[in-house]
């Protein structure tokens, strides 16, 4: 099977199987309003980025045959391509490889796209403890690189665990600036969270100290 054709399988297990996310309330805190449409559109977005960005790579040359066609056998691999292969190796339940991959594609490349993904394992607590500091805290490193195309989305990660305090203390000054990044790089679920802010936070906690 081809690496395109390999991905395209990994999507479609993706979208019916486990819808846990960043994004994702818990129950005991209860959803902000629109916050769930909202984890659904950012995780579409993630799965298109993927299946692009590895459509691109296998056009340009397919990664080489490692023998094992089990998703472990690309967690030691040299080559960038396999951080996508830690999206599907957590779709498809293999959640310690994912884990592994994710983890050095960050050691490596300081790859957002992996920081994304490892901070939805650990906010879930799927394969691993829960660990909502630690997810916070890969949003907020992916939200201060400047050169990687899945940045912005990390920014808007970072906003709203701020403005919620989720593994951080709420400040939601600062979540206003990461969200206005955001939205101005073009995420759309920036600025509607950004509105959802408006209408629900006092006044004086919108503001900057003077």
């Amino acid at each position: 099977m081809s690496a395109a054709a390999d991905w395209r399988a990994a999507l479609a297990v993706g979208r019916s199987g486990r819808a846990a996310g960043w994004r994702r309330t818990s129950a005991e805190q209860g959803p902000p309003r629109g916050a769930q449409r909202q984890g659904g559109r950012s995780r579409r977005a993630l799965w298109v980025l993927a299946a692009v960005a590895l459509v691109r790579t296998a056009d340009a040359a397919e990664p080489p045959d490692e023998g094992d066609l089990s998703y472990r056998a690309h967690i030691d691999s040299p080559l960038r391509f396999k951080c996508l292969y830690g999206y599907a190796a957590d779709k498809t339940g293999d959640h310690a490889a994912a884990i592994r991959i994710f983890e050095d594609c960050i050691a490596r490349w300081n790859d957002v796209y992996s920081m994304i993904w490892l901070a939805q394992i650990l906010e879930a607590g799927v394969g691993v403890p829960r660990d909502q500091t630690r997810a916070a805290r890969l949003m907020e490193r992916g939200a201060q690189v400047d050169n990687d195309a899945h940045a912005s989305l990390a920014r808007y990660h970072w906003g709203v665990a701020l403005a919620e305090g989720r593994g951080v203390p709420r400040d939601p000054v600062q979540a206003r600036r990461w969200l206005r990044r955001a939205a101005a790089e073009g995420v759309a679920d920036a600025a509607e969270f950004l509105d959802h802010l408006d209408r629900n936070t006092p006044l004086n906690l919108t503001k900057e100290n003077p």
